[in-house]
């Protein structure tokens, strides 16, 4: 029996070139994915590091994506490296220019830092859709498309808009609080295929037979 695509596979079905698990693109220290997560782009999914920009080792920020996260065509997660200096009379960055300028490099101290920037398990991002540095998105959410991701996002909450503003939660919060227990995404396989049917069900109550001393 099959317990689904191996997940250090860079196209988990063959027929589907679009469709890569990120995992297996990384070549990044600072850029950080679990397992089946995938990026979704016809253009070229392999390539998902060219849509994680101004990302530089020396401020060492990082991108942290959990398992089983579907991200659509058009993704750009901006990082902390396209900040500059606010506090002084320009905001130009003349170092980045060399010949003589690098005496105007700031103190990473100076620079508006926002932190690493965090994205959960199974979060469902749409397409075109640009998150800013040192945001959170938590498990379960999703942000519709063309949305600009300005703040932490609750877990299993839906989101939108530019700016970005919480729009509901997808479940009530006896349920949230229960999945944010049960994390799915951290079984093995082998449980995962097993309970499919329940976890891709319309009927929530169902996975409830799945009591949290079984995980």
């Amino acid at each position: 029996m099959s317990y689904g695509p191996d997940p250090n596979m860079l196209y988990p079905n063959d027929k589907i070139k679009s469709v890569c698990f990120i995992k297996n693109t990384i070549t990044r220290p600072n850029i950080i994915v679990g397992e089946y997560t995938y990026y979704d782009d016809n253009t070229g999914a392999e390539n998902f590091e060219e849509h994680v920009t101004h990302h530089y080792e020396f401020l060492g920020d990082k991108l942290i994506i959990g398992k089983f996260c579907a991200i659509a065509k058009g993704i750009e997660f901006i990082m902390n490296g396209a900040n500059h200096r606010m506090n002084s009379v320009t905001t130009y960055p003349f170092n980045l220019m060399g010949n003589g300028w690098e005496k105007a490099t700031p103190d990473l101290s100076d620079l508006p830092l926002k932190g690493d920037t965090i994205i959960g398990n199974d979060v469902w991002i749409g397409q075109d859709v640009t998150v800013l540095p040192g945001v959170t998105i938590g498990d379960g959410s999703i942000i519709a498309a063309n949305t600009v991701v300005t703040k932490d996002i609750p877990s299993y909450h839906i989101a939108g808009g530019n700016p970005c503003r919480v729009i509901k939660k997808r479940f009530d919060d006896e349920l949230i609080d229960y999945l944010l227990q049960l994390k799915w995404w951290d079984w093995p396989a082998e449980k995962i295929t097993e309970n499919l049917e329940i976890l891709c069900s319309g009927d929530l109550s169902r996975i409830s037979r799945i009591t949290l001393k079984d995980i």
